[in-house]
């Protein structure tokens, strides 16, 4: 199994430098047999860039995101934690947010689970009320 870093997802997305877009295409394609692991935090970063520094739409960063973790050889950390939190990207929050409060109610390798997350973030308090089963978010008093 092949882990890759954020610019390798970023060159497969953007296409902003061939050959490194070929060799990254290289990877996914004609290494099926292999599968290519991409960590949450390798995630994060790559929506952040792709949104921040090309400035793609939200939802064409999400939809490029979905289609890359949807590949068959591709494996990505916490699995359902990633899903929850495109699922609440979706539904209005930060992708950042997402996982974080994702992987703060996480059982996922023994995590415990967390009921609350606690910020000083106004908008997030506000913002995640109105997203479908996420985690209770609260100010810090």
């Amino acid at each position: 199994m092949k882990a890759v870093d954020t610019n390798v997802i970023v060159r497969l997305l953007v296409e902003d430098d061939r050959a490194q877009a070929k060799r990254a295409r290289a990877l996914f394609e004609h290494d099926e047999a292999e599968t290519v692991f991409i960590a949450k935090t390798v995630l994060l970063e790559a929506e952040w860039v792709l949104r921040g520094g090309y400035r793609l739409s939200k939802a064409k960063v999400l939809d490029a995101l979905e289609a890359l973790l949807g590949l068959a050889n591709v494996a990505v950390e916490a699995p359902s934690v990633v899903g929850k939190a495109l699922a609440w990207a979706r539904d209005g929050l930060d992708f950042a947010d997402a996982l974080h409060l994702a992987s703060a109610a996480s059982t996922e390798e023994g995590n415990v689970g967390r009921n609350v997350f606690l910020t000083f973030d106004r908008g997030l308090v506000s913002k995640s009320a109105a997203v479908k089963d996420a985690i209770q978010v609260k100010l810090v008093s």
